[in-house]
C-alpha cells in the first residue's frame, strides 16, 4: 500500500489504497468478471505481470479480494468490501465519459478493444454453431493488425494469430473508429453509412453484426453537446 496521507478522513484512507497506479482498473476487471491472472492481464494490457501480481497481492492483503485455489487453478475474486466498489467504478466511468471525452492516439490499444468485444457477445444473437469474426485496422501496425473472435455456445476466443476457423465476416475499420462505435460515440449505422466501418460477408449475416455485440455499459452516458460536437 503507498504512504500514508495522515488524514483521518475516510475518503483519504480509501485512497491510501485505492489511488496506487493501475488499482482501479483492476478492480474495474474484477468487476466486469475476470478472475484467472491472466484474464486480468488482457483488461490490463499494457500492466507488468509483476506489478499486477503486487497489486493483487496488495488487495488480498486490505481484504477487498479473495485469493481461491483449487488444484492448479488460482482465482481472484472480490469480497463483500470489494463488490461495493462496482458503483465507485460506475461513477467514475459515467463521469470520464462525460466529461474526459477526449482520447489520444496513446489510448488507442486494439488487445483491450478485442478484450471488450469478447465479453459483450449476444450469444442469442449469433450463427448457431462457430462463429468467426475477423476484425482488420488497416491503420494499426502489421503485428497488431489482425484479430479474430471465435464464438462458440461454450466461449469466446480472442486470438491474434489466424485460428484456421473459416471466417464468417470480416470487419475492416480504423482502430480510433471502431473504439468510437464501442464507447458509443459512433453508432454503428453512422459508421457504416460513411464507410468508417465496412462489414465483408454473406449479406444477411452483415446486416446482423452489430447485434451480435452489446456496446460499453457507458455508451448510453449523455455526453455535453461540446463533447459530442467535437467527435464528429
Amino acid at each position: 500500500m503507498g504512504s500514508s496521507y495522515r488524514q483521518f478522513c475516510p475518503v483519504a484512507k480509501a485512497m491510501e489504497l485505492l489511488d496506487e497506479r493501475w488499482t482501479l482498473l483492476i478492480v474495474r476487471e474484477l468487476v466486469l468478471g475476470s478472475r484467472r491472472f491472466n484474464d486480468l492481464r488482457r483488461g490490463v494490457p499494457r500492466m507488468s505481470p509483476t506489478l499486477l501480481s503486487k497489486r493483487l497481492h496488495q488487495l488480498v492483503r486490505a481484504g477487498v479480494v479473495e485469493k481461491r485455489t483449487d488444484g492448479r487453478e488460482v482465482q481472484y475474486v472480490l469480497t463483500a468490501a470489494g463488490r461495493e466498489l462496482r458503483p465507485v467504478i460506475e461513477a467514475l466511468g459515467i463521469w470520464g465519459t462525460r466529461w474526459i471525452g477526449q482520447i489520444g492516439d496513446e489510448d488507442l490499444d486494439p488487445k483491450l478493444l478485442l478484450w471488450d468485444l469478447h465479453r459483450n457477445v449476444v450469444r442469442d444473437a449469433v450463427p448457431d454453431g462457430r462463429t468467426v469474426v475477423r476484425f482488420s485496422f488497416p491503420d494499426v501496425p502489421t503485428g497488431t493488425r489482425d484479430w479474430w473472435l471465435v464464438i462458440t455456445p461454450e466461449d469466446t476466443d480472442v486470438c491474434d494469430v489466424d485460428p484456421g476457423y473459416a471466417v464468417t465476416v470480416t470487419v475492416t475499420a480504423g482502430l480510433r473508429r471502431m473504439i468510437e462505435v464501442w464507447r458509443g460515440d459512433l453508432s454503428w449505422s453512422e459508421a457504416l453509412r460513411v464507410g468508417a466501418v465496412k462489414v465483408d460477408g454473406p449479406e444477411a449475416l452483415r446486416r446482423a453484426v452489430p447485434e451480435w455485440f452489446t456496446l460499453s455499459a457507458f455508451a448510453a452516458v449523455p455526453r455535453p453537446v461540446a463533447v459530442t460536437a467535437d467527435l464528429k
